[in-house]
């Protein structure tokens, strides 16, 4: 693991030390940890949506009902994951 450090004004440390409380992180580390975390999966699920949206204006993805069947059922199971992420 590699060690970081950051400064921040008072205003934020007490906003990071009420989240730790109210939250149950166990240090700052683990508090930043899953900011990060989230802010990854954010980037991964715009990155997903960019590349769908691509595919969808290229027209080679083909429209029909057994398409959008299986694009439902993909959908369905990232919901299910996003939430288990919360």
């Amino acid at each position: 693991m590699t060690t970081l450090s950051i400064t921040l004004p008072d205003s934020l440390k007490a906003f990071v030390d009420t989240q730790m409380s109210t939250k149950g992180y166990g240090d700052v580390s683990e508090y930043f940890r899953s900011l990060l975390r989230e802010a990854q999966a954010k980037e991964e699920d715009a990155r997903l949506e960019t590349l769908l949206l691509e595919g969808l204006a290229s027209r080679r993805i083909p429209l029909d009902d057994r398409f959008r069947q299986g694009l439902a059922a993909k959908v369905e199971l990232i919901l299910d994951g996003n939430q288990a992420r919360t």
